[in-house]
């Protein structure tokens, strides 16, 4: 895609439109001359250079990269026109692509009769979620794993129902046992339910959860929004399919396009199996809702304005890159292939070691020494060289974890911290792959020069 030449066409387009409703000239107040925008535009490139280079796979850090080209012309052209997907009325077109997107999310998750909707970010699809559910099993709390999202408990503040964090295995899995000993207290109404958490990548067991469901008459809430598009990788046996399957199965699901659905930020979505849940949404506007619609966005939303803009970038890149094994699940395939095989050189390798297996596209690993402080001061080492290397820089992220999940992992290890840090990178970009080598080659230097002699 040769990206100006269709932002030209977005723009020749929007004008194009417009002028079949006759010309309008711009206000005298809001006119800004071309010499006076060149200064202020050069300062703000200046300012965009305080930046982290997201697109390049020397960065390999946090869950970011730029949106594909197909949603920055979608995004700019209805921008231009500044459609509101609160009513029909604020955006007829960018409407219908809601709902068409959030039907095509539907059914990547096999839910063809969801309710949804998109939102500004995964914690207001989780935090609508938790309201639903909060609404559906009055009076009961919310139960989660303690490696997911920490905004779970923050949103269980929010809404005064009790939080009820569950310990995890030996992988960072909800653990079965302590939950069901939970659920048999009566006192928990909402499980949360992790596919893919933001500090491994790893996927909670939903298909044995899901055997609890009615046996403890509890609603299951599917929190997917880093890894939710990894479903389409879920039948070519690159991920375990049986949690993936298994979400048909659950009450809500939360997945962000803003990550691996190419978008920019913020394109969030929450989907609900039973659309009876609408009934939890009524209200009254009596300056909306005026035109004709079956049932209007805003109806089911707890947001109001919603920039139709995301919604048609999302549509624009379905149109190219369905969410299907064929379309998106092809990009996808790449960052699980990459994090297979740095997950392999990691193995092998004499300065770093492999923290946990990835499930996804997060690979997590540190640099090899005897002690759990000796790990965080030279992860912490390590950080802050790769980045502030003025030459050969590369950019990563870290994760604290707790002695006795290290200990899990890595039983051998001197436990004389109480936690320690290690390193985290998400290979999210498909650049990534063919730059892998350089990458591992370049964190071993790094975590090879304070070994200080120690062997393995």
């Amino acid at each position: 895609m040769d990206l100006r030449h269709w932002l030209v066409r977005a723009v020749d387009a929007v004008d194009g439109w417009a002028a079949e409703f006759g010309s309008v000239a711009p206000h005298p107040s809001q006119t800004i001359d071309d010499s006076a925008f060149g200064t202020a535009f050069d300062e703000f490139t200046r300012r965009l250079r305080d930046n982290y280079p997201f697109f390049h796979p020397r960065y390999a850090g946090q869950m970011v990269r730029p949106p594909h080209p197909a949603a920055v012309v979608g995004y700019l052209s209805a921008m231009l026109l500044n459609p509101n997907n609160h009513a029909r009325e604020g955006g007829p077109a960018t409407t219908d692509m809601e709902r068409e997107v959030v039907t095509q999310l539907a059914g990547m998750f096999g839910l063809p009769d969801a309710l949804g909707h998109l939102t500004t970010s995964g914690t207001i699809a989780n935090l609508e979620a938790l309201w639903v559910a909060r609404q559906a099993r009055p009076g009961r709390g919310v139960a989660f794993s303690v490696d997911s999202h920490f905004t779970h408990a923050r949103m269980c503040r929010l809404l005064g129902v009790e939080a009820y964090p569950v310990r995890v295995d030996g992988h960072g899995r909800i653990d079965l046992d302590a939950l069901e000993d939970l659920l048999r207290t009566g006192r928990v109404g909402t499980v949360v339910l992790t596919a893919g958490t933001t500090g491994t990548g790893t996927v909670d067991p939903i298909d044995q959860v899901v055997r609890l469901k009615e046996r403890y008459d509890v609603r299951l809430h599917v929190d997917a929004a880093y890894g939710g598009f990894f479903t389409l990788l879920a039948g070519g046996g690159a991920v375990r399919p049986e949690p993936w399957a298994a979400i048909r199965h659950c009450d809500s699901v939360v997945v962000d396009p803003h990550k691996h659905g190419l978008q920019p930020y913020g394109c969030g979505a929450v989907l609900f199996a039973d659309p009876a849940v609408a009934r939890y949404y009524l209200h009254d506007s009596p300056y909306t809702y005026f035109t004709p619609s079956d049932l209007h966005l805003g109806e089911i939303s707890l947001e109001c304005s919603r920039a139709g803009a995301a919604a048609a970038a999302l549509w624009l890149t379905f149109r190219l890159l369905p969410p299907t094994p064929e379309g998106l699940g092809r990009v996808l395939e790449v960052p699980r292939r990459t994090a297979l095989r740095w997950a392999r050189l990691l193995a092998d390798s004499p300065h770093l070691d492999l923290y946990q297996e990835p499930d996804l596209d997060i690979v997590t690993y540190h640099p090899r020494r005897p002690t759990l402080s000796g790990v965080d001061e030279a992860t912490r080492r390590v950080l802050h060289e790769g980045m502030h290397d003025p030459v050969d820089p590369v950019y990563l992220s870290t994760l604290r974890v707790d002695a006795e999940a290290f200990g899990r992992r890595h039983p051998d290890l001197d436990r004389d911290a109480a936690h320690a840090r290690v390193l985290r990178s998400v290979v999210m970009k498909p650049e990534a792959e063919d730059h892998l080598d350089t990458l591992h080659h370049r964190i071993e230097e790094l975590a090879a020069k304070g070994d200080h002699g120690w062997t393995p």
